[in-house]
């Protein structure tokens, strides 16, 4: 039997790297993306570099709070994504998503059962666990539009 910490854990791995139910998660989807497709604007919708950035930067966020730092995140900045100008550009924005998300699961998987319910930095933000699985869904809401953009990408 899996401890919630670990589900948690599972949950947030199988978005990114594979194993879900939905049998869709970002690091397949963005494999085959090349640099210029992830730049690439699509009517008046976000780029796929720019939803991968914007997914990264709430873990990035939850990360920093899981390793004891302050919360330093606001929504206004989420898009804000470092200038994506040539295939190492792209690659690099990928290792850190891959490397930040599993040091998070990593974290995740230690918590302790009873720090679930705990508040998450300040009670606007509510538990950790409405946090992580707030995240969660948000990515999978956003790999979603990926998944729509790649596809009219490779259409044109």
């Amino acid at each position: 039997m899996h401890t919630l910490s670990q589900q948690i854990s599972r949950h947030l791995r199988e978005v990114y790297f594979g194993g879900n139910w939905t049998f869709s998660n970002l690091k397949d989807h963005l494999a085959e993306v090349t640099w210029e497709q992830a730049v690439t604007k699509v009517y008046d919708l976000n780029t796929i570099a720019a939803l991968t950035y914007h997914v990264h930067y709430y873990v990035a966020a939850i990360l920093r709070v899981f390793r004891g730092m302050d919360i330093d995140a606001s929504d206004k900045f989420s898009f804000d994504h470092p200038p994506i100008q040539s295939p190492e550009d792209w690659e690099n924005l990928l290792d850190k998503v891959w490397t930040d998300v599993n040091a998070l699961a990593e974290l995740v998987a230690q918590k302790p059962e009873e720090e679930w319910q705990e508040t998450f930095v300040d009670e606007k933000y509510g538990s950790y666990y409405r946090n992580l699985h707030g995240m969660i869904e948000h990515t999978h809401y956003h790999l979603g539009q990926i998944v729509l953009i790649k596809k009219i990408i490779t259409k044109l």
